[in-house]
């Protein structure tokens, strides 16, 4: 009995002391992060469309005061920041238009990119609109430019963004699950909604193996986002909204502050 209670104290300090050690080394990341300088790069994901409180010189764009980029730099103070992201933005305009803000001395690089050019928006007009089968065709025809098109995509901006910032943390961030399967809530079908899960799980899955590839760590917004999909009652994504169809599928300003903030956080 007292040789088990040594092992189950033992074991307990050692959880401890791990736990004390990783939090020690994500603070020395964001600071060195932050000592570095930070660029926020990508899609409405991380521009913060859905969030509210819109900078209004970013114009189209929509970058929020309550996306997860502004909240890091509000709490980290890096030396510089660099706030690109932009709202339906795919790899291509990544490439052309985001980049500039890098360079040798930047610490911290993140970005959400691939989910336009599989054609989100599509995609859910498809299956907001269709039928179930129309619905999962379309999923399919996402899910075969994922396999076939899209690595390449995301492997030219990765070794773009590495030429570029050579000494950076890169964090490439995915996408949530969208639904909370298993619940009364009207909308899209529980087919439909399976489906759709089951393609954000695809888009992340390959997003970081491709990550990955090239050295970057990948953000998986998906735990945190567990429990608060839509149809969950504590949602951190907005459903179907025909006042504002561009906010529609999009984190709320709990949901960049409570899923993507920690992600980074923990990552930087």
């Amino acid at each position: 009995m007292r040789r088990s209670r040594l092992v189950v104290f033992v074991s307990s300090l050692l959880l401890a002391l791990g736990t004390a050690l990783t939090g020690a080394a994500s603070a020395q990341g964001a600071q060195l992060a932050a000592t570095g300088g930070y660029v926020a790069l990508g899609d409405s994901y991380s521009s913060g469309v859905g969030a509210g409180s819109y900078i209004s010189s970013s114009g189209n764009c929509k970058r929020s005061t309550k996306a997860y980029p502004y909240l890091w730099n509000a709490a980290h103070a890096p030396s510089s920041f660099t706030f690109a992201a932009c709202s339906g933005a795919r790899t291509d305009e990544v490439l052309a238009s985001q980049l500039g803000g890098l360079n040798s001395s930047t610490g911290l690089v993140s970005v959400t990119a691939g989910g336009n050019d599989a054609g989100f928006a599509d995609v859910m007009t498809t299956c907001v609109t269709g039928s179930d089968s129309t619905c999962l065709s379309r999923i399919d025809t996402a899910r075969a430019y994922v396999d076939s098109t899209l690595p390449g995509k995301l492997d030219t901006v990765y070794s773009a963004i590495r030429a570029k910032a050579p000494n950076a943390r890169v964090v490439v961030i995915g996408y949530p699950r969208f639904y909370k399967l298993g619940t009364v809530c009207l909308g899209l079908s529980e087919t439909k909604r399976s489906a759709i899960n089951d393609a954000a799980d695809y888009l992340d899955a390959a997003t970081a193996r491709r990550a990955a590839a090239h050295g970057f760590v990948f953000g998986d917004v998906r735990t945190p986002f567990a429990g608060h999909e839509i149809c969950s009652g504590s949602s951190w994504l907005h459903s179907l909204n025909w006042l504002n169809i561009g906010e529609s599928y999009h984190p709320t300003a709990s949901g960049q502050s409570g899923g993507y903030l920690p992600v980074l956080n923990s990552a930087a």
